[in-house]
């Protein structure tokens, strides 16, 4: 017996087999003795379970308090910073990876653009606020993006939700020092007290920034009450910081010069949601048109009530009018009787009574009785007066109004039947130095003369080293008077054998003309981006509203005639451009031979009119180019 108990502990060399199911022992294992096995684990205290769920409880708590925080003192500035971030490194890490001939997660560079436009565009929905300014400036430029940016970004004009009244009876008291709305403005909130005004506490119209409620004040004088959104002020400079850092990836990760751009238009964003910059903005523009005899009886700008504003509420008259996308209210019969004018319009009074149950009275006895009638105004005739101020705002004072889309343009009908525009949201403008400003004229004046040496010697002083391909987007139109250097260039034959390879080499040469489009960053006009976005309104309009003008020739002739009229040269100079603007009408007869070919087309049924089919002239160049212009401005 005792023989077989130590035959149990022979030599380490000396093998003995094992049962298979044995837990401490493998085949061939040398035999371990049992004070050298491991001690048995104690069982785990509830003590330190507890320990692990005081942590896992005080980190849950910790992110509770700080989503609390953030969105009651940052109003989410945080939470929406951070789907920025995500976003941008989501989407740049995709096309690092996929945009090429052959993606790495398969498809094809369409569907990497369609996921990344949805995943930009939920964002922006999301965020709100000045995202949805960023986002509506993206949809009026999408046209230079992939199909799929284009079609995502068409919805982008969709009315924001409005703010609860809790939220806007905040802003004024903030802005007032206290004051309630029915003390700032006299008005009561239910119209039982016939001494006070009367305030809508429900908001007329909204936007990204911004909502107006409608009001009548104590001296019976209605005005509409602009109050900003109140989580915009906490907001905006987190998304500034974010839109600049995602920038600054961005071009460094893409090689494209694009942050540099970043510190003016930010500068320009911030302006936007200071109310009282848009006070001065609209005042001053209210005299330039009262200065200008063309425009002074056709053009209205809405009275500013500054002791009712403040930088985050605006107080302004109230306007009946018809929006510019109501093309049917625009031209239908006028049936609101002869000698008479839209309510508020050139004398008419604001006198009708409110409706039962409503504050603000109904007026629509212009439409007839069923509801069918129209402002019966020449759509050609308003968008000359549109042309017109625009151009003046470019070429003569320097002075730009930058997000004239339909919602921002009423218009009304005057006594004697035509038509006044009113502009509104002074917000978004620019100032143009008085050397750029006739600069700019020039630059027009040899587009329309193909004077190619001109507009290279003015785009090599911008530092744009692409002269034929910046006339064609300044024109929106195909500019055949330069030597095509850069076009052919980029338009060259392709050498991929397969639609996806010769797909990624267009895109690719579409990025090359970017970086010659912005080829001296510090000389680049800043100025440029606000007024391409001005011009790409303005074509969109007038595209909208059938062609009625010859926007491109009406454009010239006012850079050609302000530079006569602009009190910045001496006589002589005047004088100079007087001749040489004699000499541009007859030059631009031509443009009109263009302009009536077009229409008569237009009225045969075969073409839309003259900015159809410059679009479409412009989607043959682009599409060499790799890029498709597939959709108006405004579509959806």
């Amino acid at each position: 017996m005792l023989t077989r108990h130590r035959a149990l502990f022979k030599a380490p060399g000396h093998r003995r087999a094992y049962t298979p199911h044995s837990s401490e022992f493998t085949r061939g294992s040398p035999l371990r003795l049992p004070e050298t096995l491991e001690k048995p684990r104690p069982p785990r205290s509830p003590r330190r379970r507890g320990r692990t769920l005081r942590v896992l409880g005080i980190a849950a708590a910790g992110l509770g308090v700080g989503y609390l925080v953030d969105r009651e003192v940052y109003a989410s500035s945080l939470a929406r910073s951070a789907r920025t971030f995500w976003l941008g490194i989501v989407t740049a890490t995709d096309y690092k990876l996929n945009f090429r001939e052959n993606p790495i997660l398969g498809g094809t560079i369409s569907d990497l653009h369609h996921r990344s436009a949805e995943r930009l565009f939920n964002l922006l929905r999301e965020n709100g606020g000045l995202y949805l300014k960023i986002g509506q400036a993206i949809a009026m430029q999408s046209a230079v993006l992939p199909p799929e940016f284009q079609k995502m970004f068409a919805r982008m004009f969709d009315d924001a939700p409005q703010n609860s009244w809790a939220d806007v009876d905040k802003v004024i008291r903030e802005d007032f020092g206290g004051r309630s709305p029915e003390e700032v403005f006299g008005v009561s909130l239910n119209g039982d007290d016939p001494s006070r005004g009367v305030m809508e506490t429900e908001a007329r119209a909204s936007a990204s920034v911004a909502q107006v409620h409608w009001a009548r004040l104590a001296d019976g004088r209605e005005v509409a009450i602009k109050v900003q959104k109140r989580e915009i002020a906490k907001q905006v400079a987190w998304d500034l910081w974010a839109f600049k850092v995602v920038t600054w990836v961005y071009t460094k990760a893409f090689d494209l010069p694009f942050y540099t751009l970043v510190p003016y238009i930010s500068e320009r964003l911030m302006l936007e949601t200071d109310f009282e910059n848009e006070a001065r903005n609209g005042t001053r523009m209210a005299e330039l048109v009262a200065s200008e005899p063309r425009l002074r009886d056709r053009v209205y700008i809405p009275q500013v009530i500054p002791e009712l504003s403040s930088r985050r509420v605006m107080v302004t008259e109230w306007i009946e009018g018809v929006r510019l996308w109501d093309k049917e209210q625009l031209t239908g019969k006028w049936r609101g009787g002869w000698r008479q004018g839209s309510p508020g319009c050139d004398g008419t009074p604001l006198d009708a009574q409110p409706s039962l149950g409503q504050h603000k009275p109904d007026r629509d006895a212009w439409k007839g009785r069923d509801g069918e009638g129209g402002l019966g105004v020449s759509l050609k005739e308003v968008m000359t007066t549109m042309v017109d101020l625009f151009s003046a705002q470019m070429f003569l004072w320097g002075l730009v109004h930058c997000d004239p889309h339909p919602g921002n343009i009423f218009v009304r009908r005057k006594r004697n039947g035509h038509s006044q525009l009113v502009l509104i949201d002074h917000g978004l403008y620019i100032n143009m130095s008085t050397h750029f400003r006739h600069q700019y004229c020039e630059f027009w004046k040899a587009l329309m003369t193909f004077d190619n040496a001109r507009i290279t010697e003015i785009t090599h002083d911008w530092g744009i080293n692409a002269p034929d391909i910046f006339a064609s987007a300044t024109l929106m139109r195909p500019y055949s008077g330069g030597d095509g250097s850069t076009q052919s260039r980029l338009t060259a034959e392709l050498k991929g054998k397969t639609k996806a390879a010769r797909q990624y080499e267009m895109q690719q040469r579409m990025r090359q003309g970017m970086r010659e489009m912005l080829s001296d960053e510090k000389r680049w006009p800043r100025e440029l981006i606000f007024i391409g976005r001005n011009m790409r309104i303005v074509q969109g309009n007038n595209q909208f509203l059938g062609s009625p003008v010859n926007r491109i020739k009406m454009t010239g002739m006012w850079a050609s005639r302000s530079l006569v009229d602009s009190p910045d040269l001496t006589f002589w100079q005047r004088v100079q451009h007087g001749f040489n603007h004699a000499l541009f009408r007859l030059v631009l007869l031509g443009s009109d031979v263009v302009f009536y070919t077009s229409k008569v087309r237009q009225w045969m049924g075969f073409g839309k009119g003259m900015e159809d089919d410059l679009e479409r002239q412009m989607q043959g160049m682009a599409k060499d180019m790799g890029i498709e212009l597939n959709h108006g401005v405004f579509e959806g």
